[in-house]
């Protein structure tokens, strides 16, 4: 068994194809083909089965080699920075995803300055929604992500970062803006800006349920997965939306919008960082997650106020 015949075997299973798992390792279709084979020869059993001329499925035997493969893997990149520390070299690869808004007001100041803490480490980043980030963390393809904590499954850690709490978004001089609790009676008498319907998360769902329990209709006027758009529909006077943002920040004074709590239907929640319960990080991505937290794990009622303006999305 040789090792380029174990990555090529799970390029091929994560892929569901030999064309695309051939461009991604930069070998031949034949060659990976030949490969597989040869492992299925060793083993004496049939790792993939076709169906039909270009879907693959993983046999039962497939699924056991697949983790199998993907144990060394990810065991040969821990040996290779377990070396790095060896010599005394900060060097590796990080990868982390989060949703659009956390990247774009979160991470704008921490990336330079990890990045020339840690020149030597390259970095995968990558934008998700709530759920793709999960998937990711699950999967073991990324190193950590940025998640709602209510998001997070039990089988995952979660480390709480920073407080959030739903906010209804309505333009500057709207009805609603004077409202302190505006209800969801109020709410639906307006056109709305809400995420796709299945999307979990971003207020529609809560939405839906007491519109449906009080016979009330609303009229959604645009479907929007995320919340810069949705925000920018809304200043314009479109219509009026949701938002998850960071608490104890002055709300963006540059943007024309109102930002209204709905702490009487939505519940506070906590961004978190996500990782699998038996990762253990090597030193230089627990210091991109020191310098997320500033030096200091944060607990409820200790939350340090980040430098920028945060609406997050929510998942």
């Amino acid at each position: 068994m040789e090792w380029q015949q174990i990555l090529g075997f799970q390029q091929v299973a994560k892929l569901g194809s030999f064309t695309r798992a051939a461009e991604a390792t930069f070998r031949s279709q034949s060659a990976l083909s030949q490969q597989v084979k040869a492992l299925e020869e060793e083993l004496g059993c049939s790792l993939l089965e076709r169906i039909g001329k270009k879907k693959l499925r993983l046999t039962a035997a497939g699924e056991s080699f697949l983790e199998f493969a993907e144990a060394i893997l990810e065991r040969y990149e821990d040996l290779q920075e377990e070396i790095n520390l060896i010599k005394g070299q900060q060097k590796g690869h990080l990868r982390l995803a989060a949703p659009f808004t956390t990247l774009y007001h979160l991470f704008r100041e921490l990336l330079p300055a990890y990045i020339a803490k840690f020149p030597q480490v390259q970095l995968s980043i990558l934008d998700r929604s709530q759920e793709g980030v999960i998937e990711l963390v699950k999967a073991g393809e990324i190193d950590f992500g940025l998640a709602l904590e209510s998001a997070v499954p039990k089988d995952l850690a979660a480390r709480r970062w920073q407080k959030v709490e739903k906010v209804l978004l309505t333009p500057l001089g709207h009805p609603l803006a004077g409202i302190k609790r505006p209800t969801m009676e109020e709410i639906a008498r307006y056109p709305l800006i809400l995420p796709p319907a299945g999307l979990k998360g971003g207020g529609r769902m809560i939405l839906e349920d007491h519109c449906r329990q009080r016979g009330l209709d609303y009229h959604l006027i645009m479907e929007s997965s995320n919340v810069e758009l949705s925000s920018l529909y809304v200043e314009m006077g479109l219509g009026i939306s949701f938002a998850t943002v960071a608490v104890h920040l002055p709300m963006a004074e540059t943007r024309r919008l109102a930002f209204i709590p709905m702490g009487h239907y939505f519940p506070a929640d906590y961004l978190a960082v996500v990782l699998r319960k038996d990762k253990v990080l090597a030193p230089h991505k627990e210091a991109f997650v020191e310098m997320l937290f500033g030096g200091r794990d944060q607990g409820p009622g200790d939350l340090a106020p980040p430098p920028t303006v945060n609406p997050q999305k929510g998942p």
